[in-house]
């Protein structure tokens, strides 16, 4: 975390789930200002008086903030924003599947054309480095939002590689779904449960790679410092059918709203238009080019720079071979009882447990609700 100290850091889309916990995260890596920018009007304010009672409670830190409404899709409001700036941590987007195949000239506009104003605002304010937040569902894409997350990474590649002499490092981070984020199926499947069900599911063959909130964020940042330019840094995670999750749900929270967990229905509802019934993190093609470090794979990029040549050393360097695709095959999943001791430790189901109710968990264990 030193390599962040007395720097300035930007977070665009600051207010959304993964954005909002990298400004928590920088706060204690002692920069020296953080610049968070989003739509939300009433999200920044909120996340502007979070910082402010941080602030009162951290005086020793003394970490300058900046909370500004700001859209990426307005590239001189960016060039005023990135003035002064380091680092450029980009969240922002349109993330949501089936949002983006009904407006999908909107997702060209943030995903595409505002990664493009990040890159162009970056370059015009010799910002040091630049780190793009990309999806599994950017390879091989089936859909509008995977298909715009893969021209960003693209971009961002590309500018890289056409910089000319100017030192900004351009690369991106591609990790799955971040189980407890506000978009993901968690609180979908806390409010089915609550209700009494059914609790649905798309398609019960489906499986997702999961992490974290805490995880893809300290990645992001990790991937920050070692990006040497152009790569595109896939992390390792684990996998799960969602019809698992569903459940470690049901069996977790049911009794507490006073439903028999045995009886509460899961029901297949049908694949939304674009949806995947698995997800790739690295294609075939990308195998030939990766190299695995201890904790991600670093896909290197297939147009290197003509302006520069980069070395690609990683001090967490664990082969520079890699054989497979990476890919959310049932083989790769976790067991029930697994996957419920994952969410346990990682505390994910915690928000809807109520205080009252002893819940049984899936390994027989008892415990009272937090």
């Amino acid at each position: 975390m030193s390599f962040f100290k007395d720097r300035t850091i930007l977070v665009t889309g600051a207010c959304g789930t993964v954005g909002r916990e990298l400004v928590r995260q920088l706060l204690d890596c002692q920069p020296r200002e953080i610049r968070s920018i989003d739509t939300n009007e009433s999200e920044i304010f909120f996340l502007e008086q979070e910082l402010q009672d941080h602030a009162r409670k951290h005086p020793q830190q003394k970490v300058r903030t900046l909370c500004q409404i700001g859209d990426i899709r307005d590239r001189d409001k960016l060039n005023r924003m990135f003035a002064g700036v380091d680092i450029v941590l980009h969240t922002a987007a349109l993330k949501h599947v089936i949002l983006c195949e009904r407006a999908p000239f909107d997702a060209v506009q943030t995903n595409i054309v505002g990664v493009r104003n990040v890159i162009e605002a970056a370059l015009d304010n010799d910002v040091e480095r630049v780190i793009f937040t990309s999806s599994d569902k950017a390879v091989n894409p089936t859909n509008v939002m995977g298909t715009s997350k893969l021209m960003g990474e693209r971009l961002f590649t590309a500018a890289n590689s056409l910089k000319m002499q100017r030192r900004t490092i351009f690369s991106s981070t591609r990790f799955g779904n971040v189980l407890g984020s506000r978009g993901s199926v968690i609180p979908i499947f806390a409010r089915q449960i609550a209700a009494g069900g059914p609790v649905t599911l798309t398609d019960r063959r489906m499986t997702r790679f999961i992490m974290t909130l805490e995880e893809s964020c300290r990645l992001v940042l990790s991937a920050a410092e070692k990006a040497r330019g152009g790569e595109v840094f896939v992390t390792k995670m684990p996998v799960i059918q969602i019809a698992d999750l569903a459940r470690v749900m049901v069996d977790e929270l049911a009794e507490q709203h006073g439903y028999s967990a045995s009886r509460m229905p899961i029901t297949e509802i049908g694949a939304k238009p674009g949806e995947k019934l698995y997800e790739e993190l690295m294609s075939d093609e990308e195998t030939r080019r990766t190299v695995e470090l201890a904790e991600m794979f670093a896909v290197l990029p297939a147009f290197r720079s003509v302006y520069e040549e980069i070395s690609y050393d990683y001090a967490d360097l664990v082969s520079r071979t890699v054989e497979n695709a990476y890919v959310s095959s049932p083989e790769n999943a976790m067991t029930v009882e697994q996957l419920g001791l994952w969410c346990r430790r990682h505390e994910l189901l915690t928000p809807y447990l109520q205080s009252a109710p002893i819940l049984p968990l899936p390994s027989g264990e008892r415990r009272r609700a937090a």
